[in-house]
């Protein structure tokens, strides 16, 4: 086993030897196998914005086959979706790629707080053969305490059969929309992930808004710089147990190559580790989105 992926998967101490085989099977597939970086596809944006904002501009993608080829023919780490999607390709893409079952989603039909509602359950993703599972919750929603609660047990059962888990965590509800991605946010929510017991943790890039004046004193006081994303990307990776839990970025909303080749530099110089990227592949022609996946992964292996 590369000493990279045997240095990382020290950090997590209390799991069994199968969801350690796990994390060591997601770190070693691909074009990025072994390096300690992830790319992750992940295609749950059907269910959160509805296939027309999600599809239309790539019809290929309305075919849930197109995405599982994609993620292998770019040389991926790993495919994350939901539960109707992964099962569409589960007999003709068995053990092609490791896979993630997201197992809540919301939709944009639903107005009111930010929150998810289960769609899967753990059996699920071991008849399916997952490596992982996922799920997103909403720090500072007024569900949030709910949204926990409910993980607990998933988590827990999770572990019991050796699987991984990501936590998508996105803060939102009680703060400006700026504080959304702001860094004293996401930082908080991606420590709260940890503390749930997250072996990889998904936020958004964060930016130098800070939303709680509190939180700027006490930076300010620690003499911890938040200026350049580069920065930003260390002090998420610092509030994930000081590096000791995988912590990946969002690629967000389509951008363009130069905007999102410029963020995944200052991911890889501030020591995330890696990217779980949708809109910005399947939204894209085929050839683009292999061509831009290649850059991607040049730049975290560092050439």
């Amino acid at each position: 086993m590369p000493h990279t992926i045997d240095s990382i998967l020290a950090h997590y101490e209390s799991d069994s030897a199968a969801t350690r085989a796990n994390l060591a099977k997601l770190l070693s597939h691909g074009k990025l196998g072994g390096s300690g970086k992830l790319i992750v596809l992940a295609v749950d944006q059907g269910f959160e914005h509805g296939p027309s904002r999600s599809f239309a501009v790539n019809h290929a993608a309305y075919d849930p086959h197109y995405h599982f080829q994609l993620a292998i023919d770019a040389g991926l780490s790993g495919f994350a979706a939901p539960l109707g999607l992964l099962e569409s390709g589960a007999k003709t893409f068995a053990d092609k790629i490791p896979t993630i079952l997201k197992m809540n989603s919301g939709n944009s039909l639903v107005a009111g707080e930010p929150n998810q509602a289960i769609t899967a359950c753990v059996d699920d993703a071991v008849r399916l053969g997952c490596s992982g599972i996922g799920f997103t919750i909403y720090p500072g929603s007024d569900h949030t305490y709910e949204m926990i609660e409910k993980m607990k047990d998933l988590i827990a059962e999770a572990k019991s059969k050796g699987l991984f888990v990501i936590i998508w965590s996105y803060p939102r509800g009680n703060m400006s929309s700026a504080g959304e991605t702001g860094l004293d946010v996401v930082s908080y929510g991606a420590h709260m992930a940890c503390l749930l017991g997250a072996h990889i943790v998904k936020v958004k890039i964060p930016t130098d808004h800070l939303e709680k004046e509190v939180d700027r004193q006490a930076l300010i006081a620690g003499k911890i710089p938040y200026k350049t994303l580069e920065d930003r990307i260390e002090y998420v990776v610092k509030s994930c147990f000081a590096g000791r839990r995988m912590v990946i970025f969002s690629g967000g909303a389509k951008k363009t190559d130069k905007e999102l080749l410029e963020e995944v530099h200052d991911v890889k110089k501030g020591g995330g580790f890696g990217s779980i990227i949708g809109r910005n592949l399947f939204q894209r022609p085929r050839q683009e989105a292999l061509s831009l996946i290649d850059e991607m992964i040049r730049i975290y292996k560092g050439k």
